[in-house]
C-alpha cells in the first residue's frame, strides 16, 4: 500500500476538529483516506492511516462510521475501516482493516517482546524441573516430549532449542490486532498480540500473551478476566472473571465462571470452570466444572472432575515436589482425594478418601474406592458401565475445534493398541495373583492397592472379553471389505502391510503411537534431522497418518499370541470360530452395558420425581422429564448395534460356509 504525507489543508481541518501531533509530517495516509472522520485524537511518533469510509461492526446489530476519536495514538499503523473510539494509548501496534476499538484505557507494546512465546511454565511438578516454554505452535505432543521425557537430556536439548529459535522469531517492539478483530469496554492489554476475528470484551488486564485467532474459529475473551504470561489458541472461550497466569490454552478451551489457573497447561477441548488448577498438565478434554474442585501437579486426558475434587502434592518436607498420573479416559467421583504420587489406569474412577500411595495403572477401567482405611481396586468394573460407553461416543462430537488446523492429535477410540495392552497386562497379573495369593486371605495387594481375593477370576474373565472382542472385531472389519471367494483372497486380506510386531504403544497425551515410531521421531530431533517446529509438527503427523496400518499390525502380532491364530495361513474352521465367538462377545459385551443403563430407569432413580402425586404421577414425570427406557437414544443405538452385530456374523458365516475347504 502506498501512502503520503498530509497535505495543508488537512492538517489545519484535523487542528479544528481538536486533533494535536507535534510532528505532523511523521504521519502518513493512503489515498483513500478522508480527514472528516478523525476528531479529538492525539498522534505522536510514526503513523500510518488507512481510509474509513464505512461502517464497522462493533457487535451484533451495533455498527458505527469508522474512524478515529477521543484517543492517544502512537507509533501505530492503521489498516482500513477501523473504527477508534475512547482509548487512552494505543501504543506500537500494527492494526488490520475493519478492527473496532471502544472504550479502552491502554494497548501498548512497552518493550521488546515476545508476546507470551517462550515463556516457562511449571506444570506437573510444581517444585520445578519439568518446566514448559510454551508459544503459539505447541500441541499436545511437542508439550509431552518436553514435559516426560526429561531423562533423555539430549532430546530436551534440541526441543529447546527449537522453541527458542521459533520464540526468537516472535520478538518484536510491535504489536498485531488482526483484521476484524473487537476490543470493546476494556482495562489494560499490555505487549499482546492479537489475531483476526478475536472478541474482546470487558477485559481487566492481559500482559504478556499472545491470542491466536481466525475467521473459523475466532477467540473470545470475557467479562472480567485477568491473564498475565499466557498463550491462547484459536477457538478458545475466556470470561466471566477467570484469572490465568503462567498459562497456556489450547484449542477449543473454554475456562469461566471465576476458574484460576496458575502454571498450568490446556490442551484442546478442556474445560475449567468454578474451580482452581496448579501446575497441571491438561491433555485433551480434561474437565472440572465446581467450585471447590483442585486440580494439581497432575497429568490428566478425557478425564471429569467430580465436585470437591483434590489432590496433595506437599509432605511438608522437601515441598511440594510430588505429582500424579491419572491414565486417559479416568474419572474421580465427589470429594475424592488422593494424595501424590499415585497413578490411575485408563478409564478408572476414583471414589473416596485416598491417603496412600498406588499405582493402578497396570489395572485399567477399575473401580478404586477406600474400605477401612485402604485404597481397593476392583478391576475391569468399569468396561461395562453405560458412562464408558457414552463417553466414547460423545468426544468426537464435542470437538469445538473449527480451524483449519488441529495441533493436537486425538485418538478417540476406547478400545486401541495402549488400552487393550493394558487390559491384556492386567488379565496376566490378575491370574498370577490368584496363583500365589494364599487362599485365606482376603486381600492381595499390587503397588500400594488391595484387591477382593474372589474378585480375581471374574476380573480376570472381563478383561478377556475386551480383549477377544477388539481383535475379533478388527479381522471383522476387514472380513466385511473381502469378497470372500476363496482363502487365499481372505488371507492376502488380513495380512498386514507391515511385519506384525507387538511393540509397547504410549498414550502422546491424546496421541496413541507405537513407541518405537516415537523413538524414531525423537532420534531424528537429536541428529537434527528436524530442524523446526514445522518439521516436528508434520512428523507427528505422519505418526498420525501411519497409526490405522501400524495398529493392525500390532494385532495381527497380539492375535497370534493370545489366540494362536495366524492369519496368513487362517483355517476356514478359525474363520467361522472367530465370527462367531465376536457375535457372542460383542453382543454380550454390549448387553452388559444395557444392564448397568437399566439401573438409569429403575424404582430408585425416580425418586424426587411427582412430589405432590402417588406412585401415576412420579411415573409419569419421571417419564416426561427423562423418557423411558424403550426410547432413550443411546439405549436404541445400542441395541440396533446388537441387532447389526448378528446380522453381519449371519451373513459372513454363510459366505464363508461356502468357500471350499
Amino acid at each position: 500500500m502506498s501512502y503520503r504525507n498530509l497535505t495543508n489543508n488537512e492538517i489545519t481541518a484535523l487542528k479544528q476538529q481538536g486533533c494535536f501531533s507535534i510532528e505532523w509530517a511523521s504521519i502518513l495516509v493512503n489515498n483513500g483516506f478522508k480527514v472528516n472522520t478523525i476528531y479529538d485524537t492525539q498522534f505522536a511518533g510514526e503513523i500510518k492511516l488507512g481510509s474509513f469510509t464505512g461502517n464497522v461492526e462493533l457487535e451484533k446489530g451495533i455498527s458505527k462510521q469508522a474512524g478515529i476519536r477521543n484517543s492517544y495514538i502512537e507509533n501505530c499503523v492503521i489498516g482500513d475501516n477501523v473504527y477508534l473510539s475512547n482509548i487512552g494509548s494505543l501504543v506500537n501496534y500494527n492494526i488490520g482493516d475493519k478492527v473496532a476499538i471502544e472504550n479502552v484505557g491502554t494497548i501498548a507494546v512497552t518493550q521488546e517482546s515476545t508476546f507470551g512465546n517462550g515463556h516457562e511454565i511449571e506444570v506437573l511438578n510444581e517444585g520445578g524441573g519439568r518446566e514448559l516454554p510454551i508459544f503459539d505452535q505447541l500441541s499436545a505432543q511437542i508439550a509431552y516430549l518436553l514435559v516426560v521425557y526429561r531423562h533423555n537430556k539430549p532430546l530436551t536439548e534440541k526441543l529447546k532449542k527449537l522453541v527458542k529459535n521459533y520464540v526468537d522469531s516472535k520478538k518484536s517492539l510491535i504489536g498485531n490486532i488482526g483484521d476484524n478483530t473487537k476490543i470493546l469496554h476494556s482495562k489494560s492489554l499490555i505487549n499482546v498480540n492479537i489475531g483476526a476475528y478475536s472478541k474482546i470484551r470487558g477485559v481487566s488486564v492481559l500482559e504478556e500473551g499472545t491470542i491466536v485467532s481466525s475467521r473459523l474459529a475466532p477467540t473470545i475473551i470475557g467479562e472480567g478476566v485477568v491473564g498475565k504470561n499466557f498463550i491462547v489458541l484459536s477457538g478458545s472461550k475466556i470470561d466471566s472473571g477467570a484469572i490465568f497466569t503462567s498459562t497456556f490454552i489450547g484449542q477449543g478451551v473454554q475456562i469461566g465462571k471465576q476458574f484460576s489457573a496458575e502454571n498450568s497447561a490446556f490442551f484442546a477441548n478442556c474445560e475449567g470452570f468454578h474451580g482452581e488448577a496448579c501446575s497441571i498438565f491438561a491433555g485433551p478434554y480434561t474437565v472440572t466444572h465446581h467450585k471447590s474442585t483442585l486440580l494439581i501437579a497432575g497429568m490428566f486426558s478425557f478425564y471429569n472432575a467430580g465436585s470437591g475434587t483434590n489432590q496433595s502434592n506437599h509432605m511438608y518436607k522437601l515441598g511440594p515436589i510430588h505429582q500424579g498420573i491419572v491414565e486417559r479416559g479416568a474419572k474421580t467421583s465427589s470429594f475424592s482425594y488422593m494424595l501424590w504420587p499415585c497413578r490411575v489406569g485408563a478409564f478408572s474412577v476414583v471414589m473416596d478418601k485416598h491417603a496412600a500411595n498406588f499405582d493402578t495403572s497396570e489395572l485399567p477401567f477399575s473401580y478404586i474406592s477406600v474400605q477401612n482405611g485402604k485404597s481397593v481396586v476392583t478391576p475391569a468394573m468399569n468396561l461395562f458401565t453405560v458412562g464408558t460407553a457414552r463417553d466414547s461416543k460423545k468426544w468426537p462430537t464435542r470437538d469445538r475445534r473449527t480451524d483449519t488446523t488441529k495441533l493436537d492429535l486425538i485418538n478417540f477410540e476406547l478400545l486401541n493398541p495402549v488400552t487393550v495392552q493394558k487390559i491384556i497386562d492386567g488379565s496376566n497379573l490378575l491370574a498370577k495373583l490368584h496363583e500365589t495369593a494364599p487362599k485365606n486371605r482376603e486381600f492381595v495387594t499390587h503397588k500400594g492397592a488391595y484387591i477382593n481375593r474372589l474378585m480375581l477370576r471374574t476380573s480376570k474373565r472381563y478383561y478377556d472379553l475386551a480383549i477377544n472382542v477388539y481383535l475379533a472385531e478388527e479381522l471383522i472389519k476387514r472380513l466385511k471389505k473381502s469378497d470372500l471367494n476363496s482363502l487365499g483372497e481372505i488371507r492376502e486380506k488380513l495380512t498386514p502391510k507391515l511385519e506384525p510386531q507387538q511393540n509397547k504403544w504410549v498414550d502422546i497425551l491424546g496421541m496413541v503411537a507405537d513407541k518405537t515410531q516415537i523413538e524414531n521421531l525423537t532420534d531424528s530431533l537429536i541428529e537434527e534431522k528436524i530442524n523446526s517446529i514445522d518439521d516436528l509438527l508434520s512428523g507427528f503427523e505422519k505418526l498420525r497418518d501411519e497409526y490405522e496400518n501400524r495398529a493392525y499390525s500390532w494385532t495381527v502380532a497380539t492375535i497370534k499370541k493370545q489366540l494362536n491364530i495366524d492369519v496368513e495361513i487362517i483355517s476356514k474352521e478359525q474363520l467361522l470360530k472367530i465370527v462367531s465367538e465376536w457375535k457372542t462377545n460383542s453382543i454380550k459385551f454390549n448387553n452388559m452395558i444395557l444392564k448397568d443403563a437399566e439401573k438409569e430407569f429403575d424404582q430408585l432413580s425416580k425418586i424426587g420425581f411427582g412430589p405432590d402425586g402417588g406412585e401415576d404421577e412420579k411415573f409419569a414425570d419421571f417419564e416426561a422429564i427423562r423418557g423411558n427406557y424403550e426410547t432413550n437414544t443411546f439405549i436404541i443405538g445400542l441395541k440396533n448395534e446388537s441387532d447389526k452385530i448378528e446380522s453381519v456374523s449371519v451373513n459372513l458365516t454363510n459366505r464363508l460356509e461356502k468357500l471350499p475347504d
